[in-house]
């Protein structure tokens, strides 16, 4: 695991410009982001928590921006909300949710991406959960050709519970199916790079199957003040990794 403050990393993209080559043992094909650290963002400046969350709007707007300019990227996961942010008091869960269900909209009016809910969105209110399932059903006819993971009510322990109970009601007609057909990702390849934020170097139960063997980034900037500088800094170092998966 490594820890990146964005002043000290060494690491830096290629000589070419841009983003360096893609390395012949690590190619980045899923992308995932924990976005942590809004409100930490909103305390510092004296504000309310809901300005640290439209500007972590607006930075998810950004970040898959940035994404798409990487080749051979497929999947861009973000989580924005767990399962224990929805116990938070309703007067700051309100604001959350809203500015979650309209950026999503955001994300499928910019016509870049595949929208796909991850986690337990039907434990939102009915009308955002209606909004959000709307925005996915429409990009999926859409036909993009990369996919943007929303986690939203979404908990590592509850996605492994879920598909395991799933799985036990298909035995044996599963076959030879394995754990990996019955997680919310089904049929993406598992993150390789997975970058936190907001300074905290846990994952806190974000995808423990999937991320068995992810490279780990942690950025001391909280979600709203991540920067194009410290996501090239990500990159580029995990481009310096070579996986070998425990082989």
């Amino acid at each position: 695991m490594h820890q990146s403050p964005e002043t000290t990393v060494s690491a830096t993209p290629g000589a070419h410009g841009g983003h360096p080559p893609e390395g012949r043992d690590s190619p980045l094909r899923h992308l995932a982001v924990i976005l942590d650290g809004n409100r930490r963002w909103a305390r510092a400046r004296g504000v309310e928590a809901v300005r640290g969350y439209e500007r972590g709007g607006d930075r998810a707007l950004d970040l898959l921006a940035w994404a798409g300019t990487l080749p051979g990227l497929e999947v861009v996961t973000l989580w924005p909300l767990s399962t224990e942010n929805l116990t938070r008091d309703p007067r700051e869960l309100e604001p959350l949710l809203r500015v979650i269900t309209d950026t999503v909209e955001r994300i499928e009016a910019e016509g870049r991406w595949r929208i796909r809910i991850i986690g337990r969105p039907e434990r939102l209110p009915s009308p955002l959960h209606r909004r959000l399932r709307g925005a996915e059903e429409r990009c999926r006819a859409a036909g993009h050709a990369r996919t943007v993971n929303l986690a939203i009510a979404y908990g590592g322990r509850d996605e492994l519970a879920r598909a395991v109970a799933r799985m036990i009601v298909d035995q044996p007609s599963a076959g030879t199916a394995g754990i990996s057909d019955y997680l919310d990702t089904a049929g993406q390849p598992d993150p390789d790079l997975v970058i936190r934020t907001g300074g905290e170097q846990r994952l806190s139960g974000f995808m423990p199957w999937q991320t068995a063997y992810a490279e780990f980034w942690f950025c001391p900037l909280p979600w709203p003040d991540f920067t194009r500088r410290a996501f090239d800094r990500a990159v580029a170092h995990y481009r310096t990794r070579t996986r070998t998966h425990g082989r």
